[in-house]
């Protein structure tokens, strides 16, 4: 098999000998450098001495944590009468253009940020004996070039340097970095860097950290990286890299090559040891797992947004990889599988597989990873998880599948049907699973499952997934499935403690199916499932903290749930009219949050919201949520204010009670009756005083 990959790789190396080419430097600008240094030293002496000597005679003291903010202050230039002590100064999102001469002697922290600086005059540093941030980020750095980088060289303290986003070239970044060898952290986001050269980094051998992300990089020539012995990050992401076919950086412990068009990453194997422990190779074009350092310390490997599983099957991948690392290293073709050898040896915790082309489950590779804790495996193109390891021998021996230390497993957004007994047998340890937007149909219990089926059948003639199989599962979101039936006993075996089966429109959930894990079970959402009161069964969850019903048809909360110690409740967009007040009395004893947006509660048969408001109970959606009286929607806070007023004037007549229809009626008689004697008395005293 021929790749013809070699021409075009690029190298991530670091040799350990001498022996390399190293760029030689223009003398004349040396030279002219200790001049000007020498020229400056008596001043700089000088200057030192008068302020110390000032500061002594005044009887000032030095003020460590000495700062100013010109921050956004719509300047143009410096400002005047700055304090000398100044160890802290941020003249950053202003609109300076020039820097001239800074007399500040404590200063270590310089912010020029998102400014329009493009002029630095060549001695604008030279006072600033203890600088050691300087920002310079977001202006337009690319012109003046001979001023500026010989303003720059003059600064011999700097650790941090950040010229992000000034345009910059491979060159006048080159320049920039002459004469830093102090330099820790270097930042160079976002500029026009090309190609990365051996003599780059030739005068910033104390690099630990390089930023050169979003730039047009599609080269880095080999030794690049060779002087940095002490570089642990460095983030290349957002470039044009295709190839990384010589990765030799021992001492990195993070690299960033995310968002390139990496096809392949390959190191050549050796004993040495490795300190990488972070890897994002997300977003680019990757078609085979990477071949990582055999001896190293990789924790976290992104590799998510690829294109790992084109080649379908789990075999030809891994052919196919070995096949193309003997042919980057020039090695003949043999039966070792460099690719698994280095993957046994990695201590891996996390791996981000998301957004691939796998068709398969490559679980022979993946098993491999006895720390693996975390695999987030969602939006593949998966149907069915069966077992796919290769035959080792004529006997047809077969190694076991198992995943030792896996706890989280994320299967969202697959097409997921069949997920066999192997390989949940191999998830000795996993406690959440998401299996959200998929196609799975849960089993009945275990026990009853092996009754019906022999175990050829349980592998092959069904497609259900038999849960009872995770002893140790705790979380399970089966959201969105279109989950037929829910049977008796569903979960038994398992540990389950939150329990997601929203989206399932057309679910029928027997009464026993949460028979099992009732006294584990502390959150149970059942939203948008179309379901009413009558399809709504629950047992006594003496546990349940959590219980979310939004989105139904429901007008009643089973009384069963008056044992569950329920800290929140989500009702919203149902159909209830009123709550039962001796329910909502009991569970207020633990409540502390209940939504109720998106009903139709009757405002005057609401002694349920008056138990509510005595406890305090917190509702979030009350200034949404309406209620209806004979006359009108109100809006439930606004009737909050005064119930027993409000219902008084606006109580629909045929729902009053008979005996306050009876008072009010003998009311208007009394009334009416004095009325009537009133008007014969005062008409009787009129005539007699006519007569």
């Amino acid at each position: 098999m021929k790749h013809g990959y070699k021409r075009v790789c690029v190298s991530v190396h670091m040799r350990t000998d001498n022996s390399s080419d190293t760029a030689q430097f223009d003398s004349s600008s040396k030279s002219h450098s200790r001049g000007r240094m020498v020229s400056h030293m008596f001043s700089n002496l000088l200057l030192l001495w008068l302020l110390s000597h000032d500061l002594h005679i005044t009887g000032l003291t030095y003020d460590a944590s000495k700062e100013q903010s010109w921050n956004n202050q719509n300047l143009y230039s410096i400002p005047v009468g700055l304090d000398v002590r100044l160890r802290r100064l941020d003249l950053s999102n202003n609109f300076i253009r020039q820097l001239h001469t800074l007399v500040l002697p404590y200063l270590e922290q310089l912010d020029l940020s998102t400014n329009q600086l493009d002029l630095i005059a060549e001695g604008a540093f030279e006072n600033l004996a203890r600088l050691e941030e300087l920002n310079l980020s977001r202006n337009a750095l690319n012109n003046n070039l001979g001023n500026n980088t010989k303003a720059l060289q003059s600064i011999s303290t700097l650790k941090s340097l950040d010229i992000s986003m000034n345009s910059l070239s491979d060159d006048a970044v080159e320049l920039y970095l002459r004469n830093k060898s102090s330099l820790a952290q270097l930042k160079m986001s976002g500029n026009a860097l090309r190609r990365l050269s051996h003599s780059l980094f030739n005068e910033s051998k104390g690099l630990r950290a390089i930023n050169i992300d979003d730039n047009l990089i599609s080269v880095i020539e080999q030794g690049t990286f060779e002087p940095l012995s002490q570089l642990e990050i460095l983030n290349l992401a957002k470039n044009n890299l295709v190839y990384i076919c010589d990765f030799k950086l021992h001492k990195l412990k993070y690299l960033n090559l995310s968002r390139n068009s990496v096809e392949f990453f390959i190191t050549q194997e050796d004993d040495q040891l490795y300190r990488l422990e972070i890897l994002d190779l997300s977003f680019n074009k990757l078609l085979y797992f990477p071949i990582v350092p055999k001896m190293n310390h990789l924790r976290y490997l992104y590799l998510q947004n690829n294109m790992i599983g084109t080649l379908n099957s789990e075999d030809i991948m891994i052919s196919e990889t070995n096949s193309l690392y003997n042919e980057i290293i020039n090695e003949k073709i043999d039966q070792k599988n460099i690719l698994h050898s280095n993957w046994r040896l990695m201590p891996l915790i996390y791996i981000d597989l998301s957004y691939n082309h796998f068709r398969s489950f490559p679980g022979e590779t993946l098993s491999l990873l006895s720390s693996l804790e975390t695999m987030n495996f969602s939006y593949n193109c998966l149907q069915n998880i069966t077992w796919t390891i290769r035959n080792y021998s004529d006997s047809g021996y077969r190694p076991q599948l198992f995943f030792p230390s896996l706890k989280h497993l994320d299967l969202q957004s697959n097409g997921l049907v069949y997920i066999s007994l192997h390989f949940l047998g191999a998830l000795s340890q996993i406690e959440t699973l998401n299996l959200q937007d998929n196609s799975v149909q849960p089993c009945a219990s275990v026990e009853l499952f092996r009754s019906s089926y022999s175990t050829q059948q349980i592998n092959f003639n069904t497609s259900c997934v038999a849960f009872g199989q995770l002893r140790t599962l705790k979380h399970l979101n089966l959201k969105e499935n279109n989950i037929k039936m829910l049977r008796p006993n569903t979960f038994q075996g398992t540990s389950l403690v939150s329990l997601n089966l929203a989206r399932n429109s057309h679910m029928v959930m027997h009464e026993d199916a949460l028979e099992g894990v009732q006294t584990t079970l502390q959150s149970l959402i059942i939203s948008e499932r179309n379901m009413t009161s009558s399809d709504l069964s629950l047992p006594c969850l003496p546990v349940l903290t959590e219980l979310k019903l939004s989105n139904n048809s429901l007008d009643v909360i089973p009384s069963s749930l008056s044992c569950s110690p329920l800290r929140e409740i989500d009702i919203r967009n149902n159909v209830f009219m009123t709550l039962n007040h001796s329910l909502i009395h009991d569970l207020s004893v633990h409540l502390n949050v209940m939504y109720i947006s998106g009903n139709h509660f009757n405002c005057c048969d609401s002694k349920w919201l008056t138990i509510l408001n005595e406890f305090r109970i917190k509702l979030p959606d009350i200034n949404n949520t309406e209620c209806f009286t004979s006359v009108s929607n109100v809006v439930m806070a606004e009737y909050l204010k005064n119930p027993w007023l409000y219902c008084l004037i606006h109580t629909n007549t045929q729902e009053i009670h008979f005996g306050q229809m009876f008072i009010a009626v003998l009311f208007a008689f009394v009334i009416l009756t004095i009325f009537i004697l009133f008007t014969r008395k005062f008409c009787c005293t009129q005539r007699s005083f006519i007569v």
